[in-house]
């Protein structure tokens, strides 16, 4: 495993850059998020997505998170994407709001097929900067089912071993929400799970919303 620091932003090109490369060949990094360390690679590498669930002991039906690094980014990974979920996205994104998405039909991955895809632009500043590089990156708590998401990259291993091939190391993270999650797969837009976006701030942008997550 090779660990790069990543908590300055002088010198900071040379190890996202690193990290890049191994994650455009299907490799696993270690990257900080707003909320933990996560692992991540290539959205379309099966061998990444693989190794993913391989390291957390996922089967292959479970859906894994994408996340993007614009909203036009969003087009190509997901289809029929509505007034309401653009709404959301410019008033939330970058940020902890996560949308269930339907996905592009004709997309070659190992992601479930029939599921919504859950998407996010994340507003961890490594992480964006590696996004930018990259593209679309499969990205998932690096914790053991069961455990807590890691705050650090020792956390991170002590959970997992040496799961991935790059870590960058932000230093500790302060402990967050994670992301509220949001369908917007069908007519009505329904709240899944409540995170760091608040249910007024949703209803303030989408005023039909379905708070599903409160029944």
């Amino acid at each position: 495993m090779v660990r790069l620091d990543s908590s300055e932003r002088a010198g900071r090109e040379r190890s996202v850059g690193t990290a890049a490369s191994a994650a455009r060949r299907g490799d696993v990094v270690l990257v900080p998020t707003e909320s933990c360390y996560a692992l991540a690679s290539d959205a379309f590498s099966v061998r990444g997505v693989r190794s993913i669930r391989w390291a957390k002991g996922q089967m292959s039906q479970v859906p894994l998170p994408v996340m993007v690094p614009s909203v036009m980014t969003v087009g190509g990974i997901a289809s029929g994407t509505s007034t309401e979920a653009r709404a959301l996205m410019a008033a939330c994104w970058p940020g902890a709001l996560t949308l269930l998405m339907r996905s592009q039909p004709t997309l070659d991955w190992d992601l479930p097929e029939g599921t919504p895809v859950a998407v996010r632009m994340p507003l961890h500043p490594v992480l964006l900067e590696l996004l930018d590089r990259t593209g679309p990156l499969v990205v998932t708590a690096a914790n053991a089912a069961g455990l807590q998401p890691p705050l650090t990259v020792d956390e991170a291993a002590a959970q997992l071993g040496e799961a991935w091939v790059v870590a960058l190391d932000s230093g500790p993270i302060e402990p967050a929400e994670l992301s509220t999650v949001v369908d917007v797969t069908g007519d009505v837009v329904v709240v899944r799970r409540y995170g760091g976006v608040s249910i007024d701030l949703l209803r303030e942008i989408c005023p039909d919303l379905l708070d599903a997550a409160s029944a």
